[in-house]
């Protein structure tokens, strides 16, 4: 997953008793001045709280004052003094916005939460006066108007048509009327936001699983169980074992505890997140938030949310998009079917006199997994430390496109578990810097993310301004005596994520507004989705895979289970993604306003896909926050997975067909034609121009087993 960081803005009065109660700390406050430290990354150790409201404050004043100097000049609109100048305003703004934004993330507390709270509707209302601005759109469309007469290059083309379409969809072709409404409804989709992910990090982070006897851990690995011994003993509960809502610690139980009782307790409370009916539930804010986009929609000319989005996706259509996914959903459900089969099957033969339900399906896929193959999740854990995992994909990065990654000592870090990487080009040259967080904890909210503290692109005097990456993961922690140990899931994971840092550090643009991720949400993650391949190919393993105790180097006959259970399961894993890809799209195709029943709608609309009792949706709605939070970036885009699936699939066929996984030519195709370009092209342009050809979707199913 990739978060983008956007960036808007303004009601000083409201920050005003607040600015002055922080004079003092404004004289010293770090984002007031050039950062003064190696490679010019955020001064962690510096920052505080308390900077963060004036830093906003005066963000928004000199944002402002940027705009006026655009819009004052008495010179005709061109694109250097318009367009150009526009993409380079709002740099302390993005300073400010960048840090606050990431580390509210990743390292939140009360007073943070309570900063966001503020800032919310200000940066709302602030992106509104900028986009509604009537003197500002002026210059824009006539830069637009006249484009031809410019002799503008493809990127300075693109960022000008991007920079209009933004300000089109943005609303500033709206009546006087119904501007005031949709600067309305931003304000309160913003504050809803927020709400959804402040109940879901308060849900995930109150529930625990108490076990006080040891008999009710039978079936997990010492590991597991010291970690859960860890896990109690940083609650207070010494001698106890805790389980938790973060899932380096349900997916190990639910896969081995034989205790199925527990299993089913831990499960619920899983899919439950957000549908207690208590202060934290999210039933009435995701109504809210459905009503309130279609609004938006409406407003904008759109019959539904998912219209409105998709017009600016690869996709285009919600018809596309339920297409591909029909293509996808009957091989894929026809597949569980037999998966669960299976599963009963194993059940039956060993007494069980119980029909399978969803939170067996980890416990008995793994059963199954394990009859079939002779493989289980804890043979290869032994293999996957986490340093040597970060390594392997140092190497596969190094091996495709000549960069290297240096560790970092004495930078400042947001947190004392961040490790930090100076990255270079073969040349020699500095590509960025790369900030990694890879373990859970109260303050950080559930998943995995790439983000940005500073995009790349090329300053007023020609400099080419270096990206500040961060990667940051919920992985399996350490303990007492051993390294962290990944599941292989997790080490996809890494690969992933790591995948989204090489498109942002390999990006060269001009604009900030059109470099590295900043693409169209369904072809984003063709970076990070096609590095996951490499992942568990034969020599790449052998490369990264020793044994924590005796560092030997994965076993063949291992590497060759691990291959051929590589297609396992892959019946639940495309449906449970699916599914919550379905309840995505139906939540915003709707297109009438009114009250509606959460749970009965997620049932109706799981029935009408077909979706079997023994999977539930990847998420529910309560916790679906790929789509409810984070800005709403994947709302009517959680499909852009499967979307990229199809890209990412393609282009590994691209190596095969070369005969090398590492082949010279397509790995420099690829860079320079895609990890390079940002979004300086339509998305499947930039595909066309690596590949040749447009993407099939023979590879995604052939991968999948499905044909």
């Amino acid at each position: 997953m990739v978060s983008k960081i956007l960036i808007p803005v303004t009601v000083i009065c409201l920050l005003a008793s607040c600015i002055n109660q922080e004079k003092k700390s404004t004289q010293m406050n770090p984002f007031f001045e050039a950062y003064n430290t190696p490679f010019e990354v955020p001064p962690f150790d510096k920052i505080r709280n308390k900077h963060y409201l004036p830093a906003f404050e005066e963000g928004i004043k000199q944002h402002n004052e940027e705009i006026k100097k655009i819009t004052a000049s008495d010179k005709p609109a061109d694109f250097s003094n318009t367009i150009e100048a526009l993409d380079l305003s709002g740099s302390l703004l993005n300073k400010v916005n960048h840090v606050f934004s990431n580390l509210k993330e990743a390292v939140t507390n009360d007073s943070l939460q309570e900063i966001a709270r503020k800032v919310a509707p200000i940066l709302s209302k602030h992106s509104d006066e900028v986009n509604l601005n009537e003197q500002l759109f002026a210059r824009v469309k006539g830069v637009y108007d006249c484009r031809s007469s410019f002799k503008l290059n493809m990127e300075q083309t693109r960022l000008l048509e991007e920079t209009y379409k933004r300000f089109v969809r943005g609303g500033s072709n709206l009546s006087a009327e119904k501007k005031l409404q949709l600067q309305k409804v931003n304000k309160e989709l913003s504050l809803l936001d927020l709400k959804f992910g402040d109940n879901m990090l308060t849900e995930t982070n109150n529930y625990k699983l108490v076990i006080d006897k040891r008999e009710d851990l039978s079936g997990l690995s010492e590991s597991v169980i010291e970690g859960a011994a860890d896990e109690a003993k940083a609650q207070k509960l010494e001698g106890k074992w805790v389980f938790t809502l973060h899932k380096p610690s349900w997916t190990p139980f639910l896969t081995y505890a034989n205790n199925r009782s527990l299993r089913e307790k831990l499960y619920k409370a899983m899919y439950s997140r957000g549908n207690n009916g208590n202060g934290f539930d999210n039933k009435k804010v995701i109504n809210k938030l459905i009503n309130l986009r279609l609004e938006k929609a409406n407003i904008m000319g759109f019959a539904s949310w998912s219209d409105f989005v998709l017009d600016d996706c690869m996709a285009k259509t919600p018809a596309n998009v339920y297409k591909l996914i029909r293509q996808v959903w009957s091989p894929a459900i026809k597949r569980a079917k037999e998966e669960v089969q299976d599963m009963q099957t194993l059940i039956d033969k060993e007494g069980g006199k119980f029909k399978l339900q969803s939170w067996d399906w980890w416990y008995y896929s793994e059963k199954v997994r394990k009859e079939k193959y002779d493989l289980d999740e804890e043979q290869i854990r032994p293999y996957f430390v986490l340093n040597n995992v970060r390594e392997g994909a140092f190497e596969v990065a190094h091996k495709l496109y000549g960069i290297s990654f240096e560790r970092l000592k004495d930078m400042p870090v947001y947190h004392p578990e961040c490790e930090v990487y100076e990255v270079k080009d073969g040349d020699g040259s500095e590509l960025g810097i790369l900030y990694m967080d890879f373990f859970p904890r109260a303050s950080k909210k559930g998943g995995a993310w790439m983000t940005n503290f500073r995009e790349q692109y090329i300053g007023k005097d020609g400099k080419n301004i270096r990206p500040v990456i961060s990667v940051t993961c919920n992985f399996s922690k350490p303990t007492a005596d051993k390294p962290a140990l990944l599941s292989f899931d997790e080490v996809e994971t890494l690969f992933h994520e790591f995948g989204h840092s090489i498109h942002g550090l390999l990006s060269q643009c001009n604009y900030q507004g059109l470099a590295g991720t900043n693409v169209a949400r369904d072809f984003v993650e063709l970076p990070s989705q096609v590095l996951e391949h490499w992942a568990s190919e034969p020599e790449v393993l052998k490369n990264y895979a020793n044994h924590y105790k005796t560092g030997e180097v994965i076993p063949q006959a291992l590497i060759d289970k691990i291959v051929k259970a590589g297609k396992f399961n892959q019946g639940f894993l495309t449906v449970e993604y699916l599914a919550a890809a379905i309840l995505d799209m139906d939540y915003h195709t709707i297109t009438k306003m009114g009250d509606v029943d959460i749970e009965q709608f997620e049932k109706n609309s799981m029935d009408k896909a077909g979706l079997i009792n023994e999977i539930i949706p990847r998420y529910k709605s309560t916790y679906f926050a790929h789509t409810f939070s984070g800005g709403g970036e994947y709302s009517s885009g959680y499909y852009s997975y499967i979307w990229a699936q199809v890209l990412d699939n393609d282009t590994f066929e691209a190596f095969k067909e070369a005969g090398n996984i590492f082949d010279p030519k397509v790995a420099y195709s690829f860079r320079i034609n895609v990890l390079e370009r940002g979004g300086t092209d339509e998305a499947m342009n930039l595909y066309l121009k690596f590949r040749g050809k447009e993407p099939s979707i023979i590879p995604l199913l052939k991968n999948r087993d499905f044909n």
